[in-house]
């Protein structure tokens, strides 16, 4: 069963090209899947699975407190799974076929105000080079919508810093072109010129284009443990996560009118449905201006 397993990630990895971390989140799924298969179910072959083993691994995962989204997740990932086993002649039938997720529960994705971007933004201390660098990451998470993880994967040859844009793979290795304004394009020229080369400090060259203090390129928890800390000395109240610059992005953008396929693509959302979640945000805060100031709301 291990070795099925195997197969099934090389498959996402050489055929279908997806990210790590949906691959990581793939084989987490899929372990956890098997041990209670092998553990609780005493099933030790993938091809004696019915519909009804599923269903006990899916009702084991909500008893266990596990969210509809995280439900949800495994579904998909024991369905492709088994579609793969099928379709490679490794099993006899499809278990999963009938098998529903869970309805998930849409919730509002949290944006900053303008004035809470603008506090935070303004919080690096540009004197300093690790200043300049979480300035121009700041600035261009704002200033493209792109996700942490694409930043963070940048080389120095994927901004365009002249022309006013950059060029980031998203998920399923997908190449977008994004632009970026004047504000971050001097964010990021100030970091380059001005304090990159300090940061390598004769380390070995790497063509990362935002690195860490051991010159090499900063990881996820590192932005993230930077980004609590500037949002503590920005004195911003509500909760901050490496995506909320990405939902404010795309909220303010739509606020000031623009048009929804222009910020599907910049989002790099395969689906518009997806990005439609940010049209009930903006009604949601428009609801909340009325409230505040109508004299009869």
């Amino acid at each position: 069963m291990k070795d099925q397993i195997k197969d099934f990630i090389h498959y996402l990895i050489v055929e279908r090209g997806l990210s790590n971390n949906t691959i990581v989140s793939y084989e987490r799924d899929l372990k956890s899947y098997q041990k209670h298969l092998n553990e609780v179910q005493k099933i030790v072959s993938f091809n004696d699975v019915s519909r009804l083993h599923i269903i006990q691994f899916l009702k084991f995962l909500k008893e266990s407190g596990k969210s509809s989204k995280t439900i949800a997740r495994h579904t998909a990932s024991i369905r492709n799974f088994h579609q793969f086993l099928l379709r490679e002649k490794q099993a006899d039938q499809d278990p999963s076929v009938l098998i529903e997720s869970p309805q998930l529960e849409r919730n509002l994705p949290k944006v900053l105000s303008l004035q809470e971007v603008e506090q935070l933004l303004e919080t690096p201390k540009t004197t300093t080079p690790f200043g300049l660098r979480d300035k121009a990451m700041l600035e261009l998470l704002y200033a493209t919508g792109i996700r942490v993880s694409e930043m963070i994967n940048l080389n120095l040859t994927d901004a365009h810093l002249t022309m006013g844009f950059i060029r980031c793979y998203g998920k399923g290795n997908k190449e977008r072109i994004v632009p970026i304004g004047k504000t971050a394009t001097d964010a990021i020229m100030h970091y380059v010129e001005g304090s990159r080369s300090k940061l390598m400090n004769k380390k070995e060259p790497t063509e990362a284009l935002f690195i860490n203090h051991h010159g090499k390129r900063i990881t996820r928890q590192g932005f993230w443990k930077n980004l609590k800390k500037i949002a503590l000395e920005a004195n911003i109240k509500n909760e901050i996560t490496p995506h909320t610059l990405r939902h404010s992005f795309a909220t303010h953008l739509l606020e000031n009118g623009a048009d929804l396929r222009a910020v599907q693509e910049m989002l790099g959302h395969s689906d518009i449905s997806t990005t439609q979640i940010y049209t009930h945000v903006t009604k949601s805060r428009l609801k909340d201006v009325y409230n505040q100031f109508h004299p009869r709301a």
